[in-house]
């Protein structure tokens, strides 16, 4: 008997996975908010030069705040008054007439500057006057975040794989609740970028070590259903997140508010059972009978357990306690080695287009609160159609299908004019869309390619190529000042290609998870059918599994 076999007779997808579910859900609810947050908490609110010091304050006592801006601050084009600039010396014949501007002197605010606090109470701009010569710094931060998470991918994925889903998962949660609430109280603009790296670094361990956990404790039949439900939290939170930023408009206390869930993270910890693929796969046993105990009584299948011993479950994955992987095993045997280029190749597109367009979409004619809620609303159907496609068409084509389509539609956009906006919007829309089925995609996928004893680091290691995608979209705006076009062209081009090598993967629907690197290095003809070892390799591992 293999262990989709076992899984199967004491309960696939019950109760107990359920239950698991959603006290995985309590610490995922955290991850876009914080994901999302830089475009909250780093909103530049509208601002302007301070016109007075203190001592000069005099010279303006008899003008309203309207004049006092009109002989001070250089208006723009459209009328509004300049963010950076402000006159060397009051010009108080503007009051009286509406004269050419350019050409009066000017310096560069000398006394900082006024911000708009209608909507942001305070943001980081306001907060360290990252605005002007320094709003780079202000844009940084999110980079510096996903800097953070790429880094994370790599540590948890290995140490994940080496000391157990579980108890990483705890040392997730208590480096970000740490870190999330030090951000809250940082002092200087160095120390919350600080703060942010190891946040999103540890927060990168909730990511991936949720998901392997529930596909492993998912049965064939049903892990397309938990790979998909696992990540509705993600939309959930993406239409949660506006409403909470928009009644809280404090930064500090916002990132607090959105940090709050691992508190209750913490406290169900306790009762999120361990990888019992993980616990057979490395030898221990008795653990590993004691959680499949527990799923068959939830499940109400305890009779299912009788007839089998701890012992008896070295035959369903053979142990190899005494091997220890890195990264370096995904890259020693040709067919794991295909496998870790490719699915790097693939997470890279898809992570870079999804972070190009949920950047660049525009057009909605909304705030930035109701242009995020419309982001989750939109995940919604994506997902749900990602779901009947997984099932019905397996999960290359869905793959290799949302990925090319998400590149068409950021191709379409190029060629529909500007001022036929609702067009546009509908396709970019229609993107996005694709955009977030490819990712819901990717994670199932990923988990399902490799094996069970280097999963965490196959998916810590495209985790990583992937951040690297998000760490790069962002500073591709930069680049409409050498062609205007040239980010959705390179946006579209890489969600392509990363769709045409996608079709070389193999395909996973309805098969078992692979639990060895020898499963994974069969030939493809024979994936579909169950891996044999020989009666005396058996008996030996028994034995080896007794006597330590």
């Amino acid at each position: 008997m293999k262990f989709e076999n076992l899984l199967a007779e004491v309960g696939g997808l019950g109760r107990f996975q359920i239950t698991l579910v959603l006290m995985l859900v309590i610490p995922r609810l955290t991850l876009p908010f914080h994901f999302l947050l830089n475009n909250f908490i780093a909103a530049i609110p509208s601002h302007h030069c301070a016109i007075t010091s203190l001592d000069d304050d005099w010279i303006f006592e008899n003008l309203t705040q309207e004049q006092r801006l009109t002989v001070s601050v250089p208006k723009q084009e459209d009328g509004a008054f300049t963010s950076c600039h402000m006159f060397s010396e009051p010009q108080f014949h503007l009051l009286n007439n509406s004269t050419n501007t350019t050409a009066l002197p000017v310096v560069q605010c000398p006394h900082g500057w006024e911000y708009d606090n209608s909507t942001f109470k305070s943001t980081l701009a306001s907060e360290w006057d990252l605005v002007c010569d320094r709003k780079g710094m202000n844009k940084g931060t999110a980079t510096i975040f996903f800097t953070g998470v790429m880094a994370g991918a790599a540590i948890f994925g290995i140490l994940s794989d080496r000391y157990g889903r579980k108890r990483m998962l705890l040392v997730s949660y208590l480096c970000t609740a740490f870190f999330g609430i030090s951000s809250a109280l940082s002092t200087s603009y160095a120390m919350f970028a600080a703060m942010r790296f190891f946040t999103g670094l540890s927060l990168s361990g909730i990511s991936i070590i949720s998901i392997v956990l529930c596909v492993e404790w998912a049965d064939i039949e049903h892990r397309t259903a938990m790979g998909v439900i696992v990540s509705l939290d993600w939309s959930l939170s993406t239409m949660i997140l506006p409403g909470i930023a928009y009644l809280i408009n404090d930064w500090r206390l916002l990132v607090i508010i959105v940090t709050s869930p691992i508190g209750l993270a913490i406290i169900t910890w306790w009762w999120i059972p361990e990888s019992a693929r993980w616990l057979i796969a490395n030898g221990r046993l008795d653990e590993a009978h004691h959680y499949l105990t527990k799923c068959a009584s939830a499940n109400h299948r305890k009779k299912v357990l009788n007839y089998i011993k701890p012992q008896t479950l070295c035959t369903v994955i053979i142990s190899e306690e005494d091997r220890k992987y890195t990264y370096l095993d995904l890259f020693k045997t040709p067919m794991l080695r295909r496998l870790t280029v490719l699915t790097g190749i693939t997470w890279f597109g898809v992570a870079f287009t999804y972070y190009g367009i949920s950047l660049n979409v525009e057009g909605f004619g909304v705030n930035l609160f109701m242009t995020q809620f419309i982001y989750g609303i939109i995940e919604i159907p994506a997902k749900l159609l990602i779901y009947v496609s997984l099932r019905l068409v397996g999960r290359r084509f869905s793959q290799v299908g949302t990925l090319i389509m998400t590149g068409l539609c950021i191709a379409v956009t190029i060629l529909i004019p500007k001022e036929k906006w609702l067009p546009r919007t509908l396709v970019a829309v229609l993107g996005k869309g694709f955009s977030e089925a490819s990712f819901t995609s990717v994670f199932l996928y990923t988990t399902e390619l490799f094996p069970t004893v280097l999963r965490q680091n196959g998916l810590g290691f495209c985790s990583c190529v992937g951040r690297v995608g998000v760490s790069v979209a962002p500073l591709m705006s930069l680049l409409q000042d050498i062609w205007t076009p040239l980010p959705q062209v390179l946006f579209s081009s890489v969600a392509i290609g990363a769709g045409f090598l996608a079709q070389f993967l193999p395909e996973t629907h309805n098969v078992r998870l692979p639990e060895t690197i020898q499963d994974t290095e069969q030939a493809r003809e024979d994936v579909n059918t169950h891996f044999s070892v020989s009666y005396s390799r058996d008996l030996k591992s028994c034995d080896k599994t007794a006597v330590n």
